[in-house]
């Protein structure tokens, strides 16, 4: 009994058991929240030692720079593991995958919470981001394959509410708890969510799509990745840190580029990519992946920038910048659960249209802040913000992986998340060297005295916030030039539903008056 119970929960769900009459089964309904809720363990994994970064630094006798790792090398380890989710998806099932990255996660967080070493706690770390650096591709692939076309959007927006709600309220999570009782405690913390994770994968999850066990690896494909997007984001991040000229960035930064130029090579000319390019054939695809990179990249800043801002040049507290943050993340989460349901009902272009504007608008107000703005409005310019970004990464995601054929959703993923990893990671120190740079000369000029410091750096937060806007204005622009085809809506058509869905329309009233009139002259 045990076993046949066994081989019931491997079984694997096809669409059509999965979506009956409009609606989940509930086995997928289960599953899919399984998946949902390790992605949010993952997203709230990834920066809730950011507020107990000082007490560990102190405790190990380490600089602020090597403890910073404890955050950074989880960007770096996904970084690497995107890319191998386009293979693991097809070699492997959903619960082989999901299992196995659980069991590593719960490893690791256990190996942080007993290490007495910074060595140990760090790899402990590591195998964290290894074990939920697959999750959100796989949460994606999963509910492309479950989900016919006009109800994507809306599912989308649903399960992406994991990805906006978990890093908002993971650093304020993670410094009560280092406060209360410590910083080993949130890794206990997070072994116990590991385990029960586990254990809900084993006895709840359903596998979904085929695989073919007939793939094989590209090792070699796989080093080059590990080289290349790994090599390039460790020199970036380094960046913050070290400049330019300093062998801890410029070297690495060199070898990441040769190893992602080679890998691309190789994967346009090998028989079984390892990350299957020839998906940016398509048109469409390519546009909606495009504008949401730039989107990662003129946002991405934002977490460095506008800490700098509250903390250094106005004077407040560490607990007040994560309020004034706070807000926003709750409007990315709105935006991504409404915006999803837009998409399917009016297309993609007018709903990312809407989000890029908004987020140029709240951005070009953002880069007017001094130094004596009410930081109530910084908190607000912030939440206009993340509403349009919410507005534009989901929906844009969405319609460019619609655009694939089924098969190639899997490598789709894999490259869309590839490429917003990459441009989040580059992005950051750019914007902020740009900013650094900016300040400097600003310092200069105003005499270089130390009464001049702070106008300094408010007028290099002001520029970089302005050459974000920029970035902004040509993702307006790549919207309306390129966001068109299948699925893609149009203004027109979404100023009817309006128009429509508020009485002013009525299509239907010649023929409701003519029926009035006839009633009226039998009676």
């Amino acid at each position: 009994m045990r076993k046949q119970e066994l081989a019931k929960q491997g079984r694997t769900l096809s669409k059509d058991g999965a979506f009956v009459n409009g609606k989940l089964t509930h086995e997928a309904f289960l599953s899919l929240a399984i998946l949902t809720v390790i992605t949010f363990l993952g997203n709230f994994t990834q920066l809730q030692l950011a507020s107990a970064l000082p007490t560990i630094v102190d405790e190990f006798h380490i600089t602020l720079t090597t403890g910073q790792w404890l955050t950074s090398v989880f960007q770096l380890v996904m970084g690497v593991m995107v890319p191998l989710t386009g293979f693991l998806t097809k070699r492997f099932s959903t619960r082989q995958i999901v299992i196995t990255s659980m069991a590593v996660f719960t490893l690791g967080s256990l190996l942080s919470w007993q290490s007495q070493t910074f060595a140990l706690v760090l790899l402990g770390r590591i195998l964290e981001a290894i074990g939920t650096g697959t999750m959100w591709p796989v949460l994606q692939i999963t509910v492309f394959s479950i989900y016919p076309l006009s109800k994507r959007g809306m599912a989308m927006g649903t399960v992406g509410l994991a990805m906006s709600v978990a890093p908002a309220i993971g650093p304020t999570l993670g410094g009560w708890q280092t406060d209360a009782n410590g910083w080993r405690s949130i890794f206990l913390t997070l072994s116990i969510c590991g385990a029960v994770a586990l254990l809900l994968s084993i006895f709840g999850l359903r596998n979904f799509g085929q695989r073919d066990t007939s793939v094989k690896a590209d090792f070699f494909s796989v080093a080059l990745s590990i080289f290349g997007f790994g090599g390039l984001m460790f020199g970036f991040t380094n960046i913050e840190n070290f400049p330019i000229t300093s062998f801890m960035t410029w070297p690495f930064m060199l070898v990441g580029l040769i190893g992602i130029i080679w890998f691309v090579l190789r994967q346009l000319h090998h028989d079984k990519p390892l990350l299957d390019l020839h998906v940016l054939r398509i048109k469409n695809f390519t546009v909606g992946t495009i504008i949401a990179s730039m989107s990662f990249f003129a946002f991405s800043s934002v977490t460095v920038i506008l800490p700098m801002y509250i903390q250094t040049d106005r004077g407040f507290s560490a607990t007040m910048s994560g309020l004034v943050m706070l807000p926003g993340a709750i409007g990315t989460a709105i935006a991504q659960f409404f915006g999803g349901r837009l998409l399917d009902r009016w297309g993609a272009r007018p709903v990312a249209m809407t989000g890029c504007s908004v987020l140029l608008l709240g951005t070009i107000a953002m880069s007017m802040i001094g130094a004596n703005t009410w930081i109530g409005l910084v908190s607000i310019c912030q939440f206009i913000r993340q509403i349009g970004m919410g507005f534009t990464l989901m929906p844009l995601t969405t319609w460019s992986l619609n655009n694939l054929a089924p098969k190639d959703v899997s490598a789709g993923s894999a490259v869309t998340n590839t490429a917003r990893q990459i441009a989040g990671a580059v992005g950051a120190p750019i914007l902020v060297i740009l900013m650094e740079t900016i300040t400097t000369l600003r310092h200069n000029a105003l005499g270089g005295g130390h009464s001049t410091q702070i106008a300094a750096n408010i007028f290099g937060v002001q520029w970089a916030l302005r050459i974000s806007a920029l970035i902004c204005l040509g993702m307006v622009l790549l919207v309306y030039f390129g966001v068109r085809g299948n699925g893609a809506g149009s203004g027109r058509q979404m100023t009817r539903m309006l128009l429509r869905h508020m009485h002013i329309i009525h299509t239907d009233a010649p023929a409701v008056t003519a029926s009035t009139t006839d009633t009226k002259t039998q009676g």
